[in-house]
């Protein structure tokens, strides 16, 4: 089994069975996307505690397959199993998208950064950087992930659109408080 297949797997397993196994099969036949929506609505029904770090894994999933912005509400929404996290999701608490502009890296002068998922240890941030689009809106896919300082004054490292999951591994890697 491949790394994405473990980790598919692991949050599939965060379910009783056999909505665990329906959630894997979603996987086996390539249906990512349909998994998604029944392991959040599994988790939310069966009221299924998870970990701040689970959260997180879940949205960075949700990103990779196109489904973050439709399962985001429901993410935040899963119970929280009470232990302190490395990571959270900073969309959970129920505020308006924080957007940060002006970066003076090249690659990011023209776009919107959204903070995503903070360290909770180092206090890190995982952007998504996206364009502003004519009808007054952030771009559906992200152009790039960004680590930042907490004062988003610094671009710490900065991953290409396809690096969500090398993105979010990074995050949990580097902090230095670890």
């Amino acid at each position: 089994m491949d790394d994405a297949t473990t980790l598919w797997y692991r949050i599939a397993d965060l379910l009783p069975e056999p909505a665990s196994k329906e959630v894997k099969d979603c996987w086996e036949i390539g249906e990512q996307e349909c998994g998604l929506g029944l392991l959040v609505e599994g988790l939310l029904a069966r009221q299924v505690p998870i970990s701040g770090a689970d959260r997180a894994r879940i949205s960075v999933l949700a990103e990779e397959w196109g489904e973050r912005e439709r399962l985001t509400l429901g993410i935040v929404r899963c119970l929280g199993d009470g232990a302190p996290a490395a990571v959270r999701l900073l969309d959970d608490d129920g505020d308006e998208v924080q957007v940060v502009t002006g970066w003076s890296e090249p690659e990011l002068a023209d776009l919107v950064l959204v903070p995503w998922i903070g360290c909770t240890r180092c206090g890190q941030v995982l952007l998504r950087a996206h364009a502003w689009e004519p009808w007054d809106d952030l771009s559906y896919l992200a152009e790039h992930y960004v680590i930042s300082t907490s004062s988003y004054d610094t671009a710490l490292r900065i991953f290409p659109f396809d690096s969500t999951g090398e993105a979010f591994t990074e995050l949990l890697q580097s902090c230095p408080e670890a």
